[in-house]
């Protein structure tokens, strides 16, 4: 299983071929072996989206978060996440849904399909790219 940063989520729904090679490849091959995953908060920031116009909806907000939801584990935000957001570096975004998303890897032993740099970068969560 691989976790879902939300704009990877977003490009496969609308432009995949905005994803690296191998990014592409290793969701193909989660789709047919372990799944794939998003944390809760990909949820939040996906109808954040849709309200600030950033996503085209041709249907009802609840429709279009439930077709990205289909067939994506959604993974709860625990204690466990909550607390690991605090112990990345200065370096690591500090908008708190990123935190969330790579605390939530971490928090699973999930490696997190990104294309954020700042992310990419630390060397505390596994990343694809």
């Amino acid at each position: 299983m691989i976790l879902l940063d939300t704009h990877v989520l977003v490009w496969l729904e609308s432009d995949q071929r905005k994803l690296s090679r191998t990014a592409d490849a290793a969701i193909r091959r989660a789709r047919h072996a372990g799944g794939l995953a998003v944390s809760a908060i990909t949820l939040v920031e996906i109808a954040n989206l849709i309200r600030r116009g950033r996503l085209r909806i041709h249907s009802t907000p609840e429709a279009i978060i439930e077709r990205y939801a289909a067939g994506i584990m959604v993974l709860p935000i625990t204690r466990e996440v909550a607390a690991l957001t605090l112990y990345f570096p200065e370096s690591f975004p500090q908008d708190p849904s990123d935190r969330v998303i790579a605390a939530t890897a971490r928090a699973e032993g999930l490696p997190l399909v990104t294309a954020d740099q700042r992310i990419l970068d630390c060397p505390l969560v596994k990343t694809i790219w």
